[in-house]
C-alpha cells in the first residue's frame, strides 16, 4: 500500500484555503443546477439553453439543453479585436530553436481563412474529418476552423502507423484527412504524408487530403484527391460562426485500451467547453499574463483541452513546442522554460522521473525562478517524483497540481484546486474532487470502501464534460461504463481515500496482480521501486507464479551515477525494507529504457508480450523500438544464468 503523507500548507498561495474550496465544492453537489448555471456564463452564448442538465435518457446525459453557441468564436472572435488583440495565443518552438509567435488576431485570421478553405472543399456542418499533424501552429487552426463550420474532427496522433489511422478514418467515416509533408522527432524525419498513402488504401470514405509543407521533403501527390495548405489559402477570409447547439458533437477522440479495438469518445460543444474553461481556472489559477505550458501532444485529449480549447477561451498565452524533452540535450526542457519565463508547467510524471534520471545538474543550471505553479497529468505520481519536482524544479515554493481524469470526462475530475482556495498537499495524492464531482469508492463486496480500504473509483452523477457516448458503440458505452446496478460512472481504476478524504489512485483495474491472495495495483509495486532512490523509472507486470499466483517481473532504469554491480539486491532489500516482502518483485531487469509511447505512458502490455515471447502488436505509438532489444537482452541473459543455476544444482 501507497504511504501516506503528510501534508503540505501551501496558505502563502493559496488563502483564504480549504473553507472556500469546501463552500464551492458543497453548493456544487447541492445546487447543481444553480451552480452550473453560473459555470456556464464563462462562455460566451448566442442563445441561452432552456434547461442545465437533461437526465431523462440517462446516461446520455445531456447539458446547457437547446443553447447555442461556437467554441471558435469563443477561442478568437472575442480576442481578436479587444485588448488581447496583439497578445501570443501560441509561441511554437522546436526541437531546432526554430520559432513562430501567433497573436489571437493572426490566430482568428488563419482560422477563417482556413475555414473558407473546407467549405469551399465541400466540408459542411456534421462531416467528420481527421487531422494527423506534429505539434505545429496549423494543427490548432484546422481544428479551430472544424469547430468554426461545424465539422466533426478527429486528430490522430502523429505516431500511429497507417492501419491505426485507418480504423479510426473507417469508424468515424472522416471525408477528409489533413496532414503534412513530415515532422521531427529527436532529429529524425517523419514521413506522415507517406503513411496517409498508405492508410487510404485501406479506407473508403477519404475523398480530399490537405497538405501542410512542414519540412520540404519530396512529397508525392495526387491529383485532384491531394491539395497544398498554403495553396487554399487567402489572406483575410471572414467565415462565419456556425451556431451549434450545445449538444452537437464537436470531436471524436478515439482512446485505446489494453485490448479490443479503440473507443471513438464523442464530445459535445457546450458541456466541454464550459467544463474545460472553469476546470482550468479552478485549478491552476492562471493569470492574464502568465505563460502556460501544457507539455503534451494535441493528439491525445490533454491537448485538446489544455493546449487547444481551456488556453483560448481564456486568452493565455501557451508554448506549442515540436520535440522530445530531453533533445538534444537532457536540458531541453528546463531551457524553454527559462528562455521563454514559463509560469505554469503541466506535465507527465513519466517524463518527470525520464528528466530525473539526468540527475539534478541539469535544472540547476536553468533559472527556473519564472514558475509559479507545476502541474502532472496521465497517470499517478509516485512520491519520489512529486518530492523532486516540487524541490529541484520548484525550488519548494511551486504547488503541484495533480490532475486526474480521462479521455471520457473530458477535463480534470479529481486535483488540487488553487483558483478556489484549496490548501494543503500530499505528495501522491491527487487530493480532492472539483466542484460537481461525487466519487465513491467500491470494495470486492459492493460495498462502500472505508478510509484506506482499496477499490474501484466511481463517479456518483454527470458532470458537463462527460463525453456524449461512443461512436457506434452504444452498448459498449452503456455496459462498459455503466453497467453497474446503481448506474454511477466505472473509471476502471482502483483508488483509496484516506482518513482525511484525499484520494490516492493506484492504476487501472486491469493493471492489478494477485500475489498470493493479495490484489496489488502495478503503481504500487513501482512506487515502492522508485522509493529506494536509485531508480528512474519501472515498469512491473505478473507472471503466473505455482505458488503465489502471481510474480513481480520489473524492468528499470537506474538514475545517472549508480553502480550496477549488486544494484538488484540493494533494489529489493530497499523495498523490503520500506514496504515489506509482498512488493519485491521476483524478477528486476536492469535496462536503459523503457517502451513509452511519445505521451509518456509506459507500455506494460509489450514488456509482457515480449517476455512471455508473444508478438507485441502495434507498437507505432512507441518512442523508440530500442528499449524492446534491450528488454530481450536483459530476458535472454536472466535465463541462460537461471539455466547455469539449475545446472549447476543438479
Amino acid at each position: 500500500m501507497k504511504k501516506e503523507s503528510n501534508p503540505l500548507p501551501f496558505d502563502s498561495f493559496m488563502n483564504p484555503g480549504v473553507g472556500r474550496y469546501a463552500k464551492t465544492y458543497k453548493e456544487s453537489l447541492e445546487t447543481p443546477d444553480k451552480f452550473f448555471e453560473e459555470a456556464g456564463f464563462l462562455l460566451d452564448w448566442y442563445s441561452k439553453w432552456d434547461k442545465v442538465l437533461d437526465k431523462s435518457k440517462e446516461p446520455y446525459y445531456r447539458w446547457y439543453v437547446n443553447g447555442k453557441l461556437n467554441l471558435s468564436y469563443n477561442a478568437l472572435d472575442r480576442h481578436s479585436s479587444g485588448s488581447r488583440r496583439n497578445k501570443a495565443a501560441f509561441i511554437w518552438v522546436n526541437e531546432k530553436g526554430d520559432e513562430k509567435i501567433v497573436t489571437y488576431n493572426g490566430l482568428y485570421n488563419r482560422v477563417n481563412s482556413f475555414s473558407r478553405a473546407l467549405l469551399d472543399m465541400g466540408i459542411r456542418k456534421g462531416d467528420r474529418i481527421a487531422i494527423y499533424l506534429p505539434m505545429i501552429i496549423e494543427e490548432p487552426v484546422a481544428m479551430l476552423a472544424a469547430a468554426r463550420i461545424g465539422a466533426v474532427f478527429t486528430v490522430i496522433f502523429s505516431g500511429f502507423g497507417a492501419e491505426a489511422i485507418a480504423e479510426r478514418v473507417n469508424d468515424c467515416g472522416a471525408k477528409m484527412i489533413i496532414t503534412a509533408d513530415g515532422g521531427y522527432r529527436r532529429g529524425k524525419f517523419i514521413p506522415l504524408k507517406e503513411t496517409v498513402d498508405r492508410a487510404i488504401e485501406l479506407t473508403t470514405t477519404v475523398e480530399t487530403v490537405i497538405v501542410v509543407k512542414h519540412t520540404n521533403h519530396e512529397t508525392n501527390m495526387v491529383e485532384g484527391r491531394d491539395y497544398w495548405y498554403h495553396d487554399l489559402l487567402e489572406v483575410k477570409n471572414y467565415v462565419e460562426p456556425e451556431r451549434m447547439d450545445s449538444n452537437d458533437p464537436l470531436f471524436i477522440l478515439y482512446t485505446s485500451g489494453t485490448t479490443g479495438k479503440p473507443k471513438g469518445v464523442v464530445h459535445g460543444t457546450g458541456g466541454y467547453g464550459v467544463w474545460v474553461t472553469n476546470t482550468l481556472k479552478w485549478a491552476f489559477d492562471p493569470k492574464e499574463n502568465d505563460r502556460w505550458w501544457c507539455a503534451a501532444d494535441i493528439g491525445w485529449i490533454t491537448g485538446h483541452s489544455y493546449i487547444v480549447f481551456a488556453p483560448l477561451i481564456l486568452g493565455l498565452t501557451s508554448i506549442l513546442y515540436e520535440g522530445s524533452f530531453d533533445y538534444p540535450s537532457p536540458d531541453q526542457m528546463w531551457k524553454i522554460i527559462s528562455y521563454y519565463e514559463v509560469d505554469i508547467l503541466y506535465t507527465s510524471p513519466t517524463a518527470i522521473r525520464a528528466l530525473m534520471k539526468y540527475g539534478d545538474e541539469y535544472p540547476r543550471s536553468h533559472d527556473l525562478s519564472s514558475l509559479r505553479v507545476l502541474g502532472t497529468v496521465g497517470e499517478p505520481i509516485n512520491p519520489a517524483a512529486w518530492q523532486w519536482y516540487y524541490e529541484r524544479i520548484g525550488s519548494s515554493q511551486c504547488p503541484i497540481v495533480d490532475t486526474y481524469w480521462q479521455t471520457e470526462t473530458g477535463g480534470f475530475v479529481v486535483s488540487p484546486a488553487l483558483g478556489i482556495g484549496y490548501g494543503p498537499l500530499k505528495p501522491g495524492s491527487a487530493t480532492l474532487p472539483l466542484p460537481g464531482i461525487d466519487p465513491v469508492i467500491m470494495n470486492s463486496d459492493g460495498k462502500e470502501a472505508k478510509a484506506g480500504e482499496k477499490g474501484l473509483l466511481y463517479l456518483k452523477r454527470p458532470w458537463p464534460g462527460l463525453m456524449l457516448e461512443l461512436n457506434n458503440a452504444d452498448e459498449k458505452y452503456r455496459t462498459m461504463y455503466f453497467g453497474n446496478a446503481k448506474k454511477y460512472y466505472f473509471t476502471g481504476d482502483y483508488a483509496i481515500k484516506d482518513k482525511d478524504g484525499f484520494y490516492w489512485l493506484l492504476g487501472r483495474a486491469d493493471e492489478v496482480l494477485k500475489i498470493s491472495g493479495h490484489r496489488i495495483g502495478t503503481i504500487e509495486v513501482e512506487d515502492a521501486l522508485l522509493s529506494t532512490g536509485v531508480i528512474a523509472e519501472a515498469g512491473v507486470f505478473g507472471k503466473p507464479h505455482q505458488i503465489k499466483g502471481e510474480s513481480i517481473v520489473s524492468f528499470v532504469v537506474l538514475k545517472s551515477g549508480v553502480n550496477l554491480d549488486s544494484s538488484v539486491e540493494a533494489i529489493k532489500n530497499k523495498v523490503r525494507d520500506n514496504f515489506g516482502p509482498l512488493l519485491i518483485p521476483d524478477e528486476i531487469h536492469i535496462v536503459g529504457s523503457l517502451p513509452k509511447t511519445r505521451s509518456g505512458k509506459i507500455m506494460r502490455r509489450i514488456m509482457k508480450a515480449v517476455y512471455q515471447n508473444q508478438v507485441p502488436g502495434d507498437i507505432s505509438t512507441l518512442e523508440s523500438g530500442a528499449s524492446l532489444e534491450e528488454i530481450k537482452e536483459s530476458i535472454e541473459k536472466f535465463r541462460k544464468e537461471l539455466k547455469t543455476v539449475d545446472l549447476a544444482h543438479s
